[in-house]
């Protein structure tokens, strides 16, 4: 047995270790970060290699002494052969048994991009490390800096192998994750200006089909550090980006995309992380002019001749059909015109079975409408209150996908589409070729996260944000923040939603939070279910309606 007095240290000592762990992990080696303290203590060491990735002008103006200077733009990004980026790898230093440590002006995509390129050409991931801040850190320390040039180093010997195709996604891969993201999450470095279309870089403004917007900016604390694993893994749950997947990250010319790509790789741990190196200029450039949006869900809202392509008689009579035409007006207004096939459920009924959804899928699905098709609602043109409540109840029923036909009926017809008086015919078909459609078993299968009425009982990756959606402000609002836009605030004249570059900036001036569990509410709830439909629009994750 130790003596008591030995017995007394030992426990002193491991809890000044303890104590100890959180400011060595701070300021020691993190995984492939390491801290500005750690950099004081170690800068010269003769393994140590430290590089700068900011641009030429910047280095010239100040540096931290010994830094060598990697301007990616001076040497470029494009790629290379071999053999040429090998000797620039030696001029720089590298060579085995050192350690390089990257850094730029911080919060930025330099240092990011260059450990990619380093990685992918084969230098250990051991040996590299991105100083964890950057210079603003470095300098927020009291860290020397200077204009002094730094000799060039001694020549490297590295020596490029076998690339690491495994962390670079090529154009076809990119292809499939954008039509497969139930497997594939393909993340957008890049600001909500160029998302939504407000900002360009090439032709044509928007984003890569299905892209989550996912802006490098995020990634980083306000001292320019980068965000913990925990954090930076809650982020990735809120946007539905999931461990199992295969996470491709982009943006402009491949650069912003490195950061996203080292934060989930290197720091949170996600196992099959790739960068799209060719990025928005590749896509851009392809001679099948490749799909580009600005809205993050534009098949919410449908058109008249997309409409009629795919629910015309034809169409029906060879059973290509998988879309559930409701229209929602009254039955006055339907038996005057309709599309036809269209089935009537008027907005009534949705508004009166709020609170009775399993009654209401009975009624669907004796009116003939298939909960594995698309439902298309159609009502007096575009985003009223009536077809958004009968959105947010389809939602919440669990319909495989619901949209909104913007036009009216006169838009329908004078586009010179077909329009009929005839009731649609629902009951047994006759044939194969009856074009009567047969009522379904409609069984609700409640889709979590659309409606709430007791907002406390439920709880998002971040805090609550209620946003009031009717023209005036309820009598009543919920304990908490709380925000006023007004539906109508974000509709055109023709009450179509408006381009995606005026929501987002309507929304971003009331103040939403582009990271909150959002909860719309209104006297009216076809008002706050307008709101969550312009929402799930513009691609916000958690979004749900109060309904009191």
């Amino acid at each position: 047995m130790p003596r008591p007095w030995l017995r007394s240290f030992l426990a002193a000592l491991a809890i000044a270790l303890l104590f100890a762990q959180p400011a060595a992990a701070t300021d020691g080696i993190r995984g492939n970060l390491v801290g500005v303290h750690w950099l004081q203590r170690n800068l010269g060491a003769a393994d140590l290699l430290l590089l700068d990735a900011s641009p030429a002008q910047l280095h010239a103006a100040k540096h931290i002494p010994g830094a060598v200077n990697v301007d990616l733009f001076s040497f470029g990004i494009q790629r290379v052969s071999a053999a040429e980026m090998e000797q620039r790898l030696q001029s720089w230093g590298i060579g085995p048994g050192r350690r390089i440590v990257i850094y730029d002006q911080g919060g930025d995509m330099m240092a990011t991009r260059l450990f990619f390129d380093l990685y992918y050409h084969g230098v250990p991931a051991q040996d590299l490390f991105i100083l964890d801040g950057g210079l603003a850190k470095w300098q927020a320390i009291g860290g020397a800096v200077t204009k002094e040039p730094t000799p060039a180093p001694a020549r490297g010997s590295f020596r490029i192998g076998t690339p690491r195709d495994e962390v670079r996604v090529r154009l076809p891969e990119v292809l499939n994750a954008s039509g497969d993201p139930a497997r594939h999450a393909l993340v957008e470095a890049l600001e909500p200006s160029y998302h939504f279309g407000e900002a360009k870089f090439f032709d044509r403004a928007g984003h890569v089909p299905y892209s989550i917007m996912w802006p490098a900016s995020d990634f980083y604390n306000a001292d320019k550090t980068f965000k913990s694993p925990e954090e930076i893994a809650r982020m990735a749950a809120y946007l539905g980006i999931r461990p199992e997947q295969q996470v491709h990250t982009y943006c402009g010319g491949g650069i912003a995309a490195s950061v996203p790509f080292f934060a989930l790789k290197f720091i949170a741990g996600y196992p099959t992380v790739r960068l799209y190196v060719e990025s928005q200029l590749e896509w851009l450039q392809d001679d099948r002019g490749l799909p580009f949006w600005t809205y993050s869900a534009p098949y919410l809202k449908r058109d008249r001749t997309w409409l009629n392509a795919w629910t015309n008689r034809m169409m029906r009579t060879y059973g290509v059909t998988r879309q559930s035409v409701i229209d929602v007006r009254p039955a006055e207004a339907f038996n005057q015109g309709h599309v036809p096939f269209a089935l009537n459920v008027p907005a009534e009924v949705f508004a009166s079975h709020v609170d009775r959804p399993e009654a209401l899928a009975e009624l669907l699905g004796a009116a003939g409408v298939d909960p594995s098709h698309e439902a298309v609602i159609v009502s007096d043109g575009g985003l009223n209150t009536r077809a958004a409540l009968a959105f947010l109840m389809l939602e919440r029923l669990g319909q495989r996908k619901v949209s909104i036909l913007m036009d009216s009926m006169d838009d329908w017809g004078l586009g010179g589409m077909p329009l009929t008086k005839e009731p649609t015919k629902v009951g047994p078909r006759q044939s194969r070729f009856d074009l009567t459609i047969a009522p379904v078993a409609y069984r609700a299968s409640a889709r979590s996260g659309v409606v709430t009425k007791d907002p406390p009982s439920t709880r998002g990756h971040y805090p609550k944000v209620f946003i009031a959606s009717g023209q005036q402000m309820p009598a009543k609002s919920p304990a908490g923040t709380v925000i006023h836009v007004p539906y109508t605030s974000l509709l055109n004249a023709d009450r179509t939603p408006k381009p995606a570059k005026d929501l987002w900036t309507t929304l971003a001036k009331a103040g939403v939070p582009r990271y909150a569990e959002i909860v719309t509410f209104a006297d009216d709830p076809g008002e706050a279910a307008a709101n969550y439909f312009i929402l799930k629009l513009m691609g916000f994750p958690d979004v749900k309606v109060l309904l009191r």
